[in-house]
């Protein structure tokens, strides 16, 4: 089977690395598969390095004539038998290639954030009747798209959560977070991998540290937030000088292979206000790191409180200091902690369940097509 992958992105983040490790599974299960992608974008280069092969086109906007025919060529000179639309924008770009140039080949879209009810031609896309099936990553991710499809169209939906790729782990990170930021060896570090996205809502992970520290009073810690800055970073970056917190945090900003710095997490913090479900999560329960988090979106199906992690509401920096401070002292706690969500995510969360279940569907709307 050939599966043409569709991604409109130009920027590199757990939606992108979620596509490739879904690729390395569905290799090992005999699937060709062939990025669509804009050449010289993150994801061009990641399938150079990693002999995926890519069909690669400038950059443009996603209804642009010379982007529709680029779909076609593929689509008839590498034989597809499956398209699977990773993006908003690929969405655009298949709709208008099929509507106009009748692509005639089965399609399936990844939805894998949760964003306000569609409506007008953004709905039309997404109820668009070729598409067969919505592949979401969460259960939380399919209740919320139900605003965006015609209830006629929800039987289209299937849950399948992603899964790391567990090779990945061997991936060293260059940057020592101890030694970089001289943080003493018996102050825990909590940690955060998010670019910096509105919906990572690092305002509350700022108030968070501030009421740890200024008000709780539990000052031997430190925090560090990974991730890439955007025109969002303004918003919370000066409540840091504000409260005070300079010497309790530090921003790396985006950093390679970060998956292997969680090894030098003591917890794993999500302050979270939306979310499909994060990989990062699942990163965290392999490398057996703790994990305090929002209950956005999908992220209860993966952490059960007081079972396996911790949860408060999205926006509640006071329940999410409470819990850091009283995770941090309670060793026992953070080792049931550490052994449950690591066997989950082994049984349940891994690049073999991903593919597995992938390939199902991909199978499923061949037969029907």
């Amino acid at each position: 089977m050939k599966v043409l992958h569709v991604s409109g992105a130009y920027s590199w983040g757990g939606n992108e690395q979620q596509l490739v490790d879904a690729i390395f599974g569905l290799q090992k299960l005999n699937v060709t598969n062939i990025i669509l992608c804009f050449k010289g974008s993150p994801m061009d280069l990641y399938a150079k390095e990693n002999n995926i092969i890519a069909r690669t086109i400038k950059k443009q906007k996603s209804f642009a004539f010379p982007l529709l025919k680029f779909l076609k060529k593929i689509v008839v000179e590498d034989q597809i038998d499956v398209i699977h639309l990773h993006t908003s924008n690929s969405v655009t770009t298949y709709v208008v290639a099929d509507m106009l140039l009748n692509l005639k080949v089965p399609t399936v879209f990844s939805k894998k954030g949760i964003s306000g009810t569609k409506s007008g031609l953004s709905a039309f896309k997404y109820n668009y009747k070729n598409i067969k099936k919505v592949i979401c990553v969460s259960s939380a991710v399919k209740e919320a798209f139900k605003g965006t499809l015609k209830p006629e169209n929800h039987h289209k939906m299937e849950v399948v959560y992603d899964g790391i790729k567990i090779e990945r782990a061997t991936q060293k990170a260059d940057l020592n977070l101890r030694e970089q930021y001289n943080i003493p060896h018996d102050t825990p570090i909590i940690g955060n991998i998010a670019n910096h996205a509105r919906a990572k809502d690092l305002v509350t992970f700022v108030k968070t540290i501030d009421h740890l520290v200024n008000t709780l009073n539990f000052k031997n810690v430190h925090f560090v937030q990974i991730g890439k800055p955007s025109k969002y970073t303004e918003t919370f970056m000066p409540l840091v000088k504000e409260y005070n917190l300079e010497k309790y945090i530090s921003f790396t900003g985006f950093t390679t292979n970060a998956m292997d710095l969680l090894s030098q997490l003591d917890v794993y913090f999500m302050s979270s206000s939306r979310e499909g479900l994060p990989i990062t999560i699942y990163e965290a329960f392999y490398k057996k790191i703790p994990v305090i988090s929002t209950k956005a979106g999908g992220i209860p199906e993966a952490i059960t409180h007081d079972v396996n992690g911790l949860l408060a509401d999205t926006g509640d920096y006071v329940t999410l200091a409470k819990h850091i401070e009283s995770l941090l002292s309670d060793t026992s706690k953070i080792e049931t902690f550490k052994e449950k969500s690591y066997n989950l995510v082994l049984s349940k969360f891994t690049t073999k369940q991903l593919a597995q279940s992938t390939l199902e569907i991909y199978q499923e709307v061949t037969k029907n097509a």
